[in-house]
Order: structure tokens, then sequence, then C-alpha cells
């Protein structure tokens, strides 16, 4: 039969167990999961199973940290995911948010366009350190995502978004996902990047400011195309501003729709 160690294939004899494998493998290892799932006891192996055995304090190399890194993920789900090339137009608190959790899920390619700096105000709700204030939002979160996942490929580009360079940054990713702030440039960027790239996907949010319910923010499908995230109403505006845990519904909502895509699923 055949099974999955740490991502990679093995061939089994029908009746292997578990602990026999551990033992051949690494007899000091004390985290054994399953199939997504964390083993508390000895259990016979089937075929098609995918086990990651794991030595806690032990530091692995990259690739070996990507395999660990997806041991809980659903079987079958990081060989898709990491042919996925994102690009994030925006990296304050939707943009950095995705970032973390696309660069998490192991997506391959990251493509994350910003002019802007980190500031004292960004540290409210962005995935930035006080030691980052002043650096180039793109340069820190670069190196934020790299210490989380050093295997994926991240392409920055320290500029603003125009029609004129949406096409270097963006243009050979499959999803799009909108981070800016203004609705200015969400729309600039909602209307050139579909008219100029109708067979990618863009994923853009609106009204996700202040502390009103999380249920109020919702994914909506607008065209097979073009996917909505947010209440489409909260905007910050003098006594609303923007705050982490709102902001970081609507960014995991843009982010688990990237995901869904990649998997063909419906993002809806």
């Amino acid at each position: 039969m055949l099974i999955y160690i740490n991502e990679n294939p093995l061939e089994l004899n029908v009746g292997h167990k578990l602990y026999q494998l551990r033992d051949q493998h690494n007899s000091a290892a004390d985290l054994l999961i399953v199939n997504g799932f964390p083993a508390t006891s000895d259990l016979e192996l089937k075929d098609g199973d995918h086990v990651v055995i794991i030595q806690r304090g032990q530091r692995p190399s990259a690739e070996e940290l990507e395999s660990l890194m997806m041991a809980r993920h659903t079987p079958g789900v990081h060989k898709k995911i990491k042919c996925g090339r994102v690009g994030i137009a925006g990296a304050g608190g939707l943009g950095s948010h995705v970032a973390f959790a696309l660069a998490r899920v192991g997506v391959g390619q990251l493509n994350i366009a910003d002019f802007d700096v980190v500031e004292p105000s960004n540290l409210n709700r962005q995935q930035y350190f006080v030691d980052q204030i002043g650096l180039p939002k793109v340069v820190a979160l670069k190196e934020n995502l790299q210490r989380i996942n050093p295997a994926i490929k991240i392409n920055i580009f320290q500029q603003k978004i125009t029609p004129d360079n949406i096409a270097n940054c963006f243009g050979d990713i499959d999803i799009l996902v909108e981070a800016f702030d203004t609705a200015e440039q969400k729309a600039m960027l909602t209307n050139c990047f579909l008219r100029n790239f109708p067979e990618k996907i863009l994923i853009a949010a609106s009204g996700v400011a202040g502390y009103e319910p999380s249920n109020s923010i919702r994914t909506k499908k607008i065209t097979d195309k073009f996917y909505l995230c947010g209440d489409g109403v909260t905007a910050a505006k003098p006594g609303c501003g923007l705050m982490a845990p709102r902001v970081g519904i609507a960014a995991h909502h843009q982010a688990n729709t990237v995901l869904r895509l990649l998997l063909n699923e419906s993002a809806e």
C-alpha cells in the first residue's frame, strides 16, 4: 500500500502500524499526525494515509518545515495551493492579514504592492512590529512572512498602483486581492484589473470599519471573476475607525475565498 510520510510517498506492507513507522524513521519523534489530526495511540495504517512525524524542539530545514507546516491540512490540499499565484494590492490592515494567512497555508507565490511605510498608528490592526516603524511596508511584510514560511516565493513592489503598472505587478498571478483604503483606489483597481485581465479573479473588500457584529461581514459573488467581502456599508469616518478584529475578519474572508478558489470550491 502507498502512504505519505512528511508528504513523501512510501510503499508499505498491509498491516503496518503507526508506531512501527515512527521507530523506523525517527524514534525520538514525539508528535504523530495522521490525516491532519494528532494521533494519541498506535493504529494500523491504511492505503493513502498521510503521516507526519515530528520531533519537537528540532529545527527542520526549509523543505521539511514546509511539509510539517502543512501537516494539519486536509490531505491533498497543499499540492494544489502550492501552485497558487496570488497578488495583494495594499499591505495595510487587510493586505498584511491576507498575506499572513496565505503564507501559513502555503500558497506558492505572493506578489505584494504598496508604496507606504510602517507608522505607529498602523500597529493597532496591521501585522507589523514596533521595531519596523519607518520601514517600507512591503519590505517589513516580506521579512515577517519569510520568518513564517521561507519556502514561498514573495515578490514585492514598493510603488503606488496605477493603471500603468498593474500589469507589471500582477500580470503573472491568478487571483488578485484588493486591500486598499480609499474608495477611489478600490474603484481604479477594480475597473482596470477586470477590464485588462478578464481571465483572472479579483477579490475586493468594502465595509470593514468599526466594531459592528462579526456576522455582518459576508462574502458575495458579484460575477464569476469578482468577489466582494465586507458589509458593503461601514466605511472609516470620524467616530468610526479601523480596528483589528473586524479588519481581520474581512481579511480572512478574502484569504479563505482565495483558498477555496484555488481548491476549485464554491467561494460564496
